[in-house]
């Protein structure tokens, strides 16, 4: 019997774009519980290039395992190719999208023109909706939904022992969103304001009239003004950037409000507890019931998702290097023939 193959991106070395190999692989196998897709899209996330660099600001004993050579990517959309022992919810031909293992594996082999899915990380793709866009809002759609919506899970974080409880949104909440024209950002917007809540956008003036079609009552240049100057009495700051600097947020809450970054930083329970405020984060997990609602959403307008650039498989290269230039507008997508 002769192997089937596929092409995909490896990667054999961490280091900077240019280990990003395009070559010739063996199609994988579904297993039980697992569908095989026929890749036609996938999305560009953060812990793809985390990955590729193999996370070198990461302690090893933190580091999760990841063997080489490895193909990265999470999110899909594309067609079944065929259906593993005890599978009942996809059938061959459906169309569907996901993020995958995350972050059982921090990487899942999406960058391929084909890749193995647990079931239950993959929702139907509206028919809608192409592929490009079905892949854009897998990981990042989920980050915002679990962050500000619905949990979904009880897994502890990895950054804190409190619960993470999403605070409820209506048309008495003003919700910040620090990063806002970004994969995760532009979509925490449009569910806060699906939500009825006020928000203030936070990103360079260049995105100021995409975030206003968006939905953004208020937008802040950060290039300007530096929103904990300018701004009080915020309910929820969802701070996409994150990270050590992230508790520069606190004095914009009103007491009882919520901060949460998601990339955690360093924060004092102590001062937290006397300004009255929550700070907590979680980790986007994979959940393709969610997903089915964010398709939803998606599929009557009420968000829409913004495409910062395509690349085809085989320029994955150029696609990690316009990721390293930053100042996004939304998601970058690898186009798989």
């Amino acid at each position: 019997m002769v192997e089937r193959t596929m092409k995909a991106i490896r990667l054999h070395e961490f280091g900077g774009p240019e280990v990003l190999r395009y070559e010739e692989v063996p199609v994988p196998e579904a297993g039980p519980g697992e569908v095989l897709v026929r890749v036609h899209a996938a999305g560009l996330n953060p812990p793809d290039w985390y990955a590729r660099e193999g996370m070198p600001d990461v302690p090893a004993e933190l580091k999760p395992p990841m063997e080489l050579p490895l193909i990265p990517g999470t999110d899909v959309s594309g067609v079944v190719e065929a259906v593993g022992s005890g599978v009942d919810a996809f059938a061959v031909g459906d169309e569907v999208f996901g993020l995958l293992r995350f972050p059982t594996a921090l990487q899942s082999a999406a960058y391929a023109e084909y890749v193995t899915a647990p079931a239950t990380d993959l929702a139907r793709k509206p028919a809608t909706v192409d592929h490009v866009h079905a892949a854009a809002l897998a990981m990042s759609g989920l980050t915002a939904w679990q962050f500000l919506i619905a949990l979904g899970h009880d897994h502890p974080s990895p950054f804190q022992q409190a619960e993470h409880r999403p605070m409820p949104l209506d048309s008495g909440k003003t919700v910040l969103v620090n990063g806002a024209a970004g994969g995760v950002g532009h979509l925490a917007l449009q569910l806060a304001k699906w939500q009825g809540a006020r928000v203030i956008a936070v990103a360079s003036g260049a995105h100021e009239t995409f975030l206003r079609e968006l939905g953004a009552d208020e937008v802040i240049d950060y290039t300007k003004d530096r929103p904990e100057d300018v701004v009080r009495d915020i309910d929820l700051v969802l701070d996409n950037v994150g990270g050590p600097h992230s508790r520069r947020f606190l004095p914009t809450l009103k007491r009882g409000g919520a901060l949460y970054p998601v990339y955690f930083g360093e924060f004092d329970d102590e001062e937290n507890t006397k300004l009255g405020v929550t700070v907590t984060a979680t980790q986007v997990r994979s959940n393709g019931a969610q997903l089915a609602e964010l398709a939803r959403l998606l599929e009557d307008g009420t968000i829409r998702v913004a495409i910062d650039s395509t690349y085809s498989l085989e320029d994955a290269q150029s696609a990690h290097k316009r990721a390293a230039d930053g100042h996004l507008r939304g998601k970058i997508v690898l186009t798989v023939a």
